[in-house]
């Protein structure tokens, strides 16, 4: 079980080097984050995209290419997604990862009915914190995957997330499912999803881990919170996951961890045959660097 980001960079180097397929790679701060992972030997990069572009780039963040692979296309963005994904699609890389693409672009090509990578039923965003004001890595999901979620969604959602826990060593994550309250009220929609995905793990429906709900979020990471509202669980104060109600809650969420509480994020996608690292333009440099090192060690 790993405590803290850093490991995540051990973690994927017990495993066989990832090789890591990036559309539209003519973006600096990817190349940045590609040649500190590639300099920890976690992945083998293929870049895709307009080679003399890439060349440039690389030159100014003085990234050695004489060992990476190019696959050069000057027929636009959303063309270099389509060949990151028939890379992947025939055995050629482990993990995809967004450059200088739009996230539709990118999506259109996994999602592809008949050339895409899609395994499981829904694809979801997940983004493991390391916050100096909790005592252990926290999961936020989903916070840039899918809108309005419903029932039927988070139980994908919350499915996926408690895989990637189980491969990180964390064997049964304990999930908070948040709202804006801690009753039921049928007028919230996300407080009565909480209670039926409660039911469902008491009934064995939701295996590998525990759950509870709902939580407003003080709730689910503070147990001196929850005892002073006289709530007693497992999971309050102690949370491995937060499943949130809806992309909102997660991106406001994820975004306030960032910039207000000093927290470092990798988030990778799964659902898709292989991880997806699809990183913010605001995110740092080392949550890039982080986000593959996520991937490379759950793949």
């Amino acid at each position: 079980m790993i405590h803290k980001l850093a490991e995540l960079t051990e973690k994927a180097k017990q495993k066989p080097q990832r090789r890591i397929a990036v559309a539209a790679a003519e973006d600096e701060s990817v190349l940045k984050s590609l040649k500190a992972a590639m300099q920890d030997g976690l992945v083998s990069p293929i870049l895709i995209g307009h080679k003399s572009e890439i060349e440039k780039l690389a030159e100014l963040v003085d990234f050695d290419l004489s060992q990476v692979e190019i696959i050069h296309n000057d027929n636009g963005a959303h063309e270099s997604a389509k060949i990151a994904v028939s890379v992947i699609k025939k055995g050629g890389a482990d993990i995809l990862m967004k450059g200088l693409v739009s996230t539709g672009d990118l999506l259109k090509a996994v999602l592809d009915k008949e050339n895409g990578l899609r395994k499981a039923a829904i694809l979801s965003h997940m983004a493991f914190f390391e916050s100096p004001y909790y005592h252990k890595l926290l999961c936020v999901t989903d916070a840039a995957m899918n809108i309005a979620p419903d029932f039927d969604t988070k139980v994908h959602i919350l499915n996926n997330a408690v895989e990637a826990c189980h491969k990180l060593g964390i064997t049964e994550p304990k999930v908070a499912v948040v709202a804006a309250v801690e009753i039921v009220n049928p007028k919230m929609e996300a407080t009565v999803h909480a209670a039926l995905l409660k039911e469902m793990n008491i009934k064995k429906q939701l295996q590998g881990c525990i759950v509870d709900g709902p939580f407003a979020i003080d709730i689910a990471v503070d147990k001196e919170a929850a005892a002073h509202k006289g709530i007693v669980s497992e999971v309050a104060g102690d949370s491995d996951i937060i499943l949130v109600p809806d992309i909102e809650a997660g991106n406001i969420f994820y975004k306030a961890l960032n910039f207000l509480g000093g927290a470092v994020c990798a988030a990778v996608i799964t659902g898709a045959a292989v991880p997806i690292v699809l990183t913010s333009r605001s995110d740092s440099e080392t949550s890039k660097m982080l986000s593959i090192a996520l991937a490379a060690a759950i793949h």
